[in-house]
């Protein structure tokens, strides 16, 4: 059994903080409300009010830090903000572990790291990346606070986070001029859970992974599967594309320390959501 701290029960925290107590670890996790706490706390989860405005707040959060293994799953939302109070929020974060005893670290970042550049070749986890060459700066940035740390560190960039109520088609649904000739990089939701306990229960520390799907099948296939499925409606047009020169992220890293995914194929994810 190994004490394990989640920061971030969310869309992924959630499910892996299921997975890992499935397997008899002893896991305690944040969410950043009261009433998230208390629905937490009755399915049978640990959780602790925690949040980072950036400063630390909540109760009892200082149990966070007194686990072996600490995931670190908090997005940054770069789409909707300037990207400034993550940074300020992992500077206040990254205090805390080194003055905490944990010794392992999982920092959850995302493929958004990779330069936003269409090409024949695939990144890779060797791709030599800085702030500046980064397709998002916050993103680097982040990871680069952890970085040069005391403790043993793996850091997986998650593809498009997709499935259950998360339908890439009802998102383009109904609009024009959608790009549909590129590559997708999606993994399944339950599936980046499972590749974090993966990497926990195989002790692959001081390594980065990306996080997706081993087939890559284009947009358009993607939302026309979406619409066939599930009754969205479908894009009005598309642009039209060079097909095979797109931003592609391998995978096939953490395939090779023997993890599979259970859906690897992003046309066969599974959808329960309303749309």
């Amino acid at each position: 059994m190994t004490k394990i701290s989640i920061i971030g029960l969310g869309w992924i925290g959630l499910p892996l903080a299921q997975l890992l107590q499935r397997n008899g670890h002893e896991v305690v996790g944040s969410t950043t409300t009261a009433a998230k706490q208390t629905s937490l706390i009755s399915q049978g989860i640990n959780a602790i009010h925690f949040s980072l405005d950036p400063f630390p707040q909540g109760i009892g959060f200082q149990k966070l830090f007194t686990s072996e293994v600490l995931v670190i799953n908090i997005p940054p939302r770069t789409r909707s903000t300037d990207g400034k109070m993550y940074l300020e929020q992992m500077k206040f974060l990254r205090s805390m572990v080194d003055q905490s005893n944990l010794r392992k670290i999982i920092f959850v970042s995302s493929t958004g790291v990779y330069p936003d550049h269409p090409r024949d070749e695939a990144y890779t986890e060797k791709e030599p990346l800085t702030v500046e060459t980064s397709g998002n700066s916050i993103l680097m940035k982040g990871e680069s606070a952890f970085k040069a740390i005391d403790k043993e560190l793996t850091i997986v960039r998650f593809g498009g986070l997709l499935g259950d109520d998360r339908i890439p088609g009802k998102y383009v649904a109904g609009r024009e001029n959608v790009n549909g000739s590129t590559r997708v990089n999606y993994i399944y939701r339950y599936d980046a859970a499972r590749m974090l306990q993966w990497i926990i229960e195989k002790e692959l520390w001081n390594e980065t992974y990306n996080g997706v799907a081993p087939k890559h099948p284009q947009r358009r296939e993607v939302y026309e599967r979406n619409v066939l499925d599930l009754g969205i409606e479908p894009p009005q047009s598309y642009v039209h594309g060079t097909l095979g020169i797109d931003r592609l992220v391998c995978g096939e890293k953490i395939l090779a320390t023997g993890f599979t995914f259970n859906f690897p194929d992003p046309l066969d994810f599974p959808y329960s959501g309303s749309i």
